[in-house]
């Protein structure tokens, strides 16, 4: 009879027989042979044994198996696995599936912005024996797209690291989250005397159609002005009227004497504004509030470049984040476009926070 024991990370590696092996765990894989037909695994190591694998366990011949007995100061990597997912977790997310080989998928429950606590995340990463590897912060993400991964690294982990890692969550309170985003209703003033007047044909109109057609905005009005401050307020109002509860405007933005927009914003009443940001391209990109209601000024560059600041911040934007001097500042790093000969954004490092 085999009655081999060794000691194994605090818990107890056994051989029992088969029989007595239900609500134990597997120490080791487990191949099955059927000539012409199968070989392969059939048992992983870190397998419960259930009362319906035993008469399996036995046609492969097997009279006793090494079984993993878990300590008290330990918990299984399945048991870990669905711990960490849970204290990771905040809105709009959801645990997928059961936890295979101590790890679990986390998941969107619904179209939106994933939001990452970086900080707390590097916390629950330096504890060891446990990881968590998300998708990057303030990426737009669809419902059932996987957002996340868990696990713990060895077959058992000490109770004492998932309570920590637990206890991380919940400071910190949602680590991973996907935000809802509103649908938008967009005012739009297209500035610029030679499109005003004709000479020149308007490029801006199309473009932003198209992005607020795939967010799932309704545009309420989209005027056209030419350099002149208080005809640019006159339409900015006049579409606030209209319901607009966010507010575009196109050209004006650079230095030029006759480029007025941003005074316009600022004659219309508007704070918080921030102009100029660390991004490329989109350095002269601006954000501003009325009230409650966000005024962007999107320079040329949204014209023609396919990605710019704008796409970055407008997600963020209609998630409820403030932008300020900070936010904009903070793209910086990543806020480099390549300029590739075929665009693959988001799947590139365009405004990815390291």
């Amino acid at each position: 009879m085999c009655d081999d024991t060794h000691e194994t990370h605090g818990s107890t590696m056994k051989a029992i027989p088969v029989a007595r092996a239900v609500g134990t765990i597997l120490a080791h894989d487990i191949t099955e042979i059927r000539p012409g037909e199968f070989k392969g695994r059939v048992f992983k190591k870190g397998h419960l044994i259930r009362e319906e694998d035993v008469c399996h366990l036995q046609r492969l011949g097997k009279e006793h198996l090494y079984v993993l007995q878990v300590a008290e100061d330990e918990i299984h990597e399945n048991d870990a696995a669905f711990a960490l997912a849970t204290a990771l977790m905040g809105e709009g997310v959801a645990i997928k599936g059961e936890p295979k080989e101590g790890k679990i998928s986390i998941v969107a429950e619904r179209d939106g912005l994933l939001t990452i606590d970086r900080d707390a995340l590097l916390a629950f990463n330096m504890l060891g024996e446990v990881m968590a590897a998300t998708l990057h912060t303030n990426t737009l993400v669809k419902k059932g797209q996987t957002v996340a991964g868990t696990r713990a690294i060895p077959l058992v982990v000490k109770k004492a690291v998932v309570d920590a890692a637990v206890a991380i969550g919940e400071r910190a309170g949602q680590i991973i989250r996907v935000r809802e985003i509103r649908k938008p209703k967009v005012g739009v003033v297209i500035t610029g005397n030679e499109v005003y007047n004709g000479k020149i044909k308007d490029a801006f109109a199309p473009v932003i159609t198209r992005k607020m057609e795939d967010i799932g905005g309704e545009l309420v009005g989209v005027y056209y002005a030419p350099d002149n401050k208080a005809f640019i307020v006159d339409r900015l109002r006049e579409l606030l009227k209209a319901g607009a509860d966010l507010l575009i405007t196109t050209g004006g933005m650079s230095v030029d004497p006759d480029d007025v927009t941003r005074f316009a914003i600022q004659e219309l009443g508007a704070t918080d504004i921030t102009y100029g940001s660390a991004v490329l391209p989109g350095a002269m990109f601006l954000i501003a509030y009325l009230g409650a209601v966000p005024i962007i000024g999107i320079p040329a560059c949204g014209m023609y470049a396919k990605t710019t600041i704008f796409d970055l911040l407008l997600p963020r934007i209609l998630a409820g984040d403030r932008i300020g001097r900070k936010e904009v500042a903070a793209l910086g790093h990543g806020g480099l476009c390549l300029k590739c000969d075929v665009c693959r954004y988001p799947v590139c490092p365009f405004g990815k926070l390291g």
